[in-house]
């Protein structure tokens, strides 16, 4: 449902995605992943910028895995802005669905497992030419596998 202006726009016209948003941009592109789950992550924006989409293919603990992970602010139906968090939902090919909230502070990307603040999460960290990022998943009790991705277009 679009809501119309007095001017004969609508609001989906002239919403634009706001800066934190936009600088997941920097993720866009295909990325070889490496550590404890390996393949590749392509993220891409859907049309009107608002969500980014990731596809994965990995193998993990001698498992294969697609996904697909849609990226931006939740705005449900009937409210008049979207949230403040980034969130996420990734979709699997076991018919899993996992929660996530991302934060980019600098060079630093922080994907939270659940909500904000989570004892489960991901750091990493991009290179000064934006063509890697280092890090690793955190897991509560000391588990956990470095996650590093390398840009390969």
């Amino acid at each position: 449902m679009t809501e119309h202006t007095t001017t004969g726009s609508t609001a989906a016209d002239t919403a634009r995605p706001d800066a934190q948003l936009k600088a997941l941009d920097r993720l866009v592109g295909t990325w070889r992943v490496t550590g404890g789950a390996e393949g590749t992550a392509t993220y891409r924006w859907l049309d009107g910028g608002f969500f980014l989409i990731q596809e994965v293919e990995l193998e993990q603990y001698g498992r294969r895995i697609s996904g697909v992970e849609m990226i931006g602010r939740e705005r449900p139906f009937g409210a008049e802005q979207p949230g403040e968090d980034i969130k996420s939902r990734f979709y699997d090919n076991q018919g899993n669905t996992f929660d996530y909230v991302y934060e980019l502070d600098g060079d630093t990307l922080t994907i939270w497992g659940g909500e904000k603040g989570s004892p489960a999460y991901y750091r990493g960290t991009f290179s000064p030419d934006g063509d890697t990022a280092t890090g690793a998943w955190i897991y509560p009790g000391g588990g956990g596998y470095d996650s590093n991705m390398t840009r390969l277009k």
